[in-house]
């Protein structure tokens, strides 16, 4: 792949990425589902299994209006990797901050941060950059030593 356009590509990747952060700051669900494919698969950090874009933006519509009401999540990419030109596999390291409530299964840092691993299947359609799969994995909290 010719330098400029894997620039261009992270670079899009990287918009894509910024979307989510503003989206879920706002609780937009509309705009957080914008870019998740049709068919795309979704496990939440709960472990709950969903597929299709509609079924993606009414879980998110969902936690916005209730649990993750007034929170903020901040995703940083810790692996990119190019699997084709039109394939990327992007591990990222999310933070989700000042949730309303956390659902019964999830913990929290002592600092009240929810520490995650979001594993995102990226495609390229018709030259942008789509979510196919969202795998949301919990970062458990560490125990106090005795």
């Amino acid at each position: 792949m010719h330098d400029d356009a894997r620039t261009a590509d992270l670079r899009s990747i990287e918009r894509l990425i910024a979307s989510l952060q503003e989206a879920w700051a706002v609780g937009d669900a509309d705009a957080f589902a914008r870019r998740f494919t049709e068919d795309g698969t979704f496990t939440n950090v709960l472990g709950m299994f969903f597929q299709g874009r509609a079924a993606f933006r009414e879980r998110h519509d969902a936690v916005f209006r209730t649990v993750f009401k007034g929170s903020t999540l901040k995703l940083r990419i810790a692996v990119l990797r190019f699997i084709r030109p039109d394939v990327v596999i992007a591990d990222t390291d999310a933070e989700l901050r000042n949730p309303a409530a956390l659902p019964e299964g999830l913990s929290a840092s002592p600092d009240g941060t929810v520490y995650a691993r979001l594993l995102m299947v990226l495609v390229k359609e018709r030259d942008e950059w789509w979510i196919s799969a969202y795998h949301n994995v919990p970062v458990v909290p560490s125990q106090p030593r005795r």
